[in-house]
């Protein structure tokens, strides 16, 4: 027993299963069902949301524009970082940017989007964009500027210089603030995609997973609406606990760049 223990996995399972007894507990005896519904009521609609296909779809449609946003976003923040990290005009002009667009809410710009891009996909991708491009920017030129002058010397040695220093030597020293990077984007592009779905609603064949919650609070079905947040909490986990953590040990771990929990 004591070894299973160990286990990070077994202990965050227990933690889980703790706070839906409380969850059940809590609302069973002190709240209205229809604010706030039990725990196995919500797992239950869950259950039925799965086996309709119902939040199957609405979590894919809500992915897919996520993934291309962030997708767009890391490419300009890897564009913006590595004439950054080259040209002095770059590092001033990336600065002066962060700056200014860093602190503007995501949600700020859909009045904005709804103008230039109109109701659909193209206005989710460039909110979700403009959420992730500054913060994987700042990591990423953090990262490259934290870098010792020692590896730095020894690329130029080699003769590389420009982009082939930053793929070669920046890329790989700085991973540790990338992914890091990679992480709160992830985050923050979750944020983003279920409060802009709640104002634009159906982008596309059919809306995401915060059409789903907006839809189901307007006719009062409560469990569903939890139901679409705990979609969203299992993904983050998938993806955290699979994704990232994979990630994690295919590079910085190997790498000796930080140590295993």
């Amino acid at each position: 027993m004591t070894s299973l223990w160990r286990r990070p996995a077994v202990r965050k399972t227990v933690i889980v299963l703790a706070l839906l007894v409380v969850w059940e507990a809590v609302t069973h005896w002190a709240a209205s069902p229809l604010l706030f519904p039990t725990a196995s009521s919500v797992l239950a609609a869950f259950g039925r949301s799965i086996a309709n296909g119902e939040v199957p779809g609405y979590a894919a449609q809500s992915l897919k524009v996520l993934l291309t946003g962030m997708a767009i976003g890391g490419a300009l923040a890897l564009a913006l970082t590595t004439v950054a990290v080259t040209t002095r005009i770059g590092a001033e002009f990336l600065e002066t940017v962060t700056a200014m667009f860093n602190p503007l809410p995501a949600i700020a710009l859909m009045p904005l989007a709804l103008l230039w891009f109109g109701l659909g996909v193209k206005s989710l991708i460039f909110v979700i964009i403009h959420s992730v491009l500054w913060p994987m920017s700042l990591n990423t030129y953090t990262g490259f500027v934290t870098v010792p002058q020692t590896l730095r010397r020894v690329g130029q040695n080699f003769g590389l210089s420009g982009w082939r220093l930053v793929a070669g030597i920046l890329l790989p020293a700085a991973f540790p603030y990338i992914l890091s990077g990679i992480k709160i984007g992830w985050a923050f592009a979750w944020r983003t995609i279920i409060a802009a779905e709640m104002v634009f609603g159906v982008a596309g064949s059919q809306g995401g997973l915060g059409w789903f919650i907006y839809q189901n609070r307007f006719e009062m079905n409560t469990d569903l609406v939890f139901a679409g947040l705990l979609t969203v909490i299992l993904i983050g986990l998938l993806v955290e606990n699979l994704f990232f953590k994979w990630l994690e040990r295919k590079t910085v771990l190997r790498w000796g760049m930080s140590a295993a929990h």
